[in-house]
């Protein structure tokens, strides 16, 4: 009997050792059979400048881009994690490695999208907002990224003019997590776009009608930010728990629908916005350049343009597809995909 008793209770430990190791295969927020070397013999070093930026199936050109306009406007080395789902980890690759492009250091992180179980209510006026990877920006700690002390993330609709490096070098407040954009610094030339309901402020995106909302005591005419470029110190990130702050919001959204159905839409940028209320230090304006793609009408002068360092068509029209503004300035910096899936939109 007592040989069955020990016989049953290693049996026991066994299956909640099973039971442990299939939940955090479940929740673990890379895929590990996705996280591959793009160059096999690359390594990343202290040196290089890591960008993140995501690239999912349907977006894959804007994406490579994007990674264009940085490794060929910057002498410095940049290491690219290039985050996406698996159904994109192969056509990644081949992108990469048919065009010039196959010149560049980097490595494909797979993203899990079961970390967003239960944390995102699918209700959007705007479903593509809904995609798991407009979420990777809250769990950079946890891909994997090593040696590097901070970061820059990209969006996928963003073109870089200037030297990477002078974004990555500057200088964060001391106890700040992140650098970002601030709404009051937009410039004289963005008037145009306001007229358009341009959402500059946190009235555009929280619901202040939720007594939570109120309660956190944030001014509805405080200038807002977008995420969509954005300096991380990792250390200050893992310090301040970000990533559970954010998700800790994502949760009583799904409760109490606190942002979902604000006036801006989407559901990543709001939370990112209240936990980084009045703790980010700025970067320069002419570092993001954006609401580009925010009205097919809205145009910006040439010379402006010409000096920003970085342009980002964030909105709805986007630059491979038809109408948009400034396509050219896209254009420059776009590869064809090599299998001729991705194409662009013209009339």
């Amino acid at each position: 009997m007592s040989l069955l008793r020990k016989i049953n209770r290693g049996l026991l430990i066994l299956l909640v050792l099973v039971a442990f190791a299939l939940l955090y295969n479940k929740y673990s927020v890379l895929k590990k059979d996705g996280a591959k070397m793009g160059m096999e013999d690359e390594k990343e070093l202290d040196t290089d400048i890591p960008v993140v930026i995501c690239a999912s199936e349907e977006r894959i050109g804007a994406s490579m881009a994007t990674i264009n306009s940085v490794y060929s406007n910057s002498p410095a080395s940049v290491f690219f994690y290039i985050v996406t789902l698996r159904d994109a980890i192969k056509k990644i690759r081949e992108y990469i490695e048919k065009t010039k492009l196959r010149k560049i250091r980097y490595k494909i992180l797979e993203f899990n999208p079961m970390v967003l179980k239960g944390k995102v209510n699918p209700d959007s006026s705007r479903p593509e907002l809904l995609h798991p990877l407009n979420f990777v920006r809250f769990y950079l700690p946890l891909l994997a990224i090593e040696n590097h002390e901070r970061i820059v993330y990209l969006d996928d609709d963003v073109i870089v003019q200037g030297d990477i490096q002078e974004l990555y070098d500057m200088k964060l407040k001391a106890g700040h997590a992140a650098a970002f954009a601030s709404d009051c610094d937009l410039p004289d030339t963005h008037e145009m776009v306001r007229s358009v309901g341009m959402q500059t402020t946190y009235m555009g995106f929280l619901d202040y009608r939720k007594e939570e909302v109120r309660e956190l005591g944030i001014n509805p005419s405080d200038c807002s930010f977008n995420p969509g470029v954005f300096v991380a110190d990792i250390g200050e990130w893992k310090k301040q728990k970000i990533t559970k702050q954010l998700e800790k919001w994502m949760a009583k959204n799904v409760r109490e629908n606190l942002y979902s159905s604000a006036v801006a839409g989407g559901v990543a940028t709001p939370p990112m916005l209240i936990v980084f209320h009045d703790k980010y230090t700025t970067i320069d304006p002419l570092w993001h350049v954006r609401h580009l793609g925010w009205s097919p009408d809205a145009r910006y002068p040439r010379s402006f343009l010409k000096d920003a360092h970085l342009l980002h068509w964030n909105g709805r029209f986007k630059p491979w597809d038809y109408p948009c503004v400034h396509l050219d300035l896209w254009e420059k910096w776009f590869i064809p995909d090599p299998t001729g899936t991705f194409t662009l939109v013209r009339p």
